[in-house]
């Protein structure tokens, strides 16, 4: 099973990509592995309009180039700005319009979910969910910003949470 999974945002979009063996094909005790990884970011200086493309294109290239199966994303959380939360909430329309269009089912996590499948603890801080990502999946490169922790986590969560059919 292939995920693409996200961790939304039009400044900063976590993205990455897993694999699973699937069940009864010899996978007894085989891991998830991160297939490809990147924080994408736009240019602040950009019109809105413009990043949402550039996510859209970024995202699209991705669903072309590795063939997911399903895509997982982190749910919005409201944050006391709302002017961001608004552009949060207009670029996951890009990506569940991406997933529509390109057939994949669409599966969403709460923070507090991701926390709680990663690290067991659903009030986890950021440094325990990014020390506990590093101890499940092997991550062959220097990952610079949380996004892409987020997104990995966020894959991860989806492996543990869903009962994917062989």
């Amino acid at each position: 099973m292939r995920l693409l999974a996200l961790d939304p945002g039009y400044e900063r979009l976590g993205i990455a990509v897993l694999d699973k063996p699937a069940p009864g094909k010899g996978a007894r005790g085989e891991k998830e592995t991160l297939v490809y990884s990147d924080c994408f970011k736009t240019d602040k200086n950009l019109p809105h309009s413009e990043r949402l493309g550039l996510v859209g294109a970024e995202l699209s290239r991705i669903i072309d180039e590795f063939a997911p199966q399903a895509v997982c994303l982190e749910s919005l959380f409201f944050s006391k700005n709302q002017t961001t939360a608004i552009k949060v909430a207009e670029a996951r329309g890009v990506i569940l319009y991406l997933a529509a269009k390109a057939g994949l089912p669409v599966y969403e996590y709460n923070p507090m979910e991701i926390k709680v499948a990663v690290t067991g603890y659903g009030k986890s801080d950021k440094p325990s969910v990014i020390a506990m990502t590093e101890r499940l999946i092997k991550i062959n490169k220097k990952i610079r910003h949380d996004d892409e922790y987020d997104a990995i986590a966020v894959g991860l969560t989806c492996f543990a949470v869903e009962r994917f059919a062989a």
